[in-house]
């Protein structure tokens, strides 16, 4: 089944979305590479699981329609250029947006959420800011910076976390152990030998062991609490 463009409208306008498949909803939220054949492959391969799965353009305002690769040397810079100028708090927005209209396509009415990278620090704060019913963060950056929004996380979150990350270092790690361990919301998994993006298919740092198990326990917590 081949997923489609829609039109979302958020409180500053409108964007485009990749959405594909039935069943509750998932919104998937993209790395620095913009909607591109990953993130895609991502909604395709949950809606194959039975799920209804949504990618929003989170760059809309910088640059519609992004679509690079973490093949080349110009396109890292310019995704880091598109993240350095990337307002998290209007992405936030846009993600409550696209929730809101995950809902009136979900089966039964429930509606989570995956990030990855800058999606995985997004992830995080859908958790704390959005009604969400379900969240997973894969690889977050940035997280200690916000763990002060902790106690507006009132549904489950997951976070996966690349024990080697280069753009995570170990203090900040211990600072993200450290400040969810208690919250009776939040699991963490960690990963000791992987680095960044390493569920990223055709990725540097792509491990397929670990990859397979972050992913398993993605599905299982989206079952037990999305249906």
């Amino acid at each position: 089944m081949s997923g489609k463009q829609v039109t979302i409208k958020g409180p500053d306008g409108e964007f485009m979305a990749y959405l594909n498949g039935t069943g509750p909803a998932i919104v998937v939220i993209q790395e620095i590479f913009g909607i591109n054949h990953v993130v895609r492959e991502i909604v395709d391969d949950l809606a194959a699981q039975g799920w209804t799965a949504i990618a929003p353009d989170l760059f809309w305002r910088l640059e519609p329609g992004v679509e690079l690769t973490d093949k080349t040397k110009e396109e890292w810079d310019r995704a880091f250029d598109l993240m350095n100028r990337f307002d998290i708090d209007k992405g936030v927005e846009d993600i409550a947006a696209t929730i809101g209209y995950a809902r009136t396509l979900s089966a039964n009415g429930k509606v989570g959420a995956v990030g990855y990278c800058l999606g995985g620090l997004l992830a995080y704060l859908t958790a704390a800011r959005t009604d969400a019913d379900a969240t997973v963060g894969y690889y977050g950056v940035n997280i200690p910076s916000f763990l002060g929004e902790k106690d507006g996380i009132k549904n489950p979150l997951t976070l996966h976390v690349a024990g080697q990350d280069q753009f995570v270092d170990s203090e900040a790690q211990k600072a993200m152990k450290e400040g969810l361990k208690d919250h009776p919301k939040v699991t963490l998994h960690f990963y000791p030998e992987r680095d960044h993006a390493f569920a990223r298919v055709g990725g540097a740092h792509y491990h397929e062991g670990d990859a397979q198990t972050a992913n398993a326990r993605t599905r299982d917590f989206f079952r037990d609490h999305l249906g």
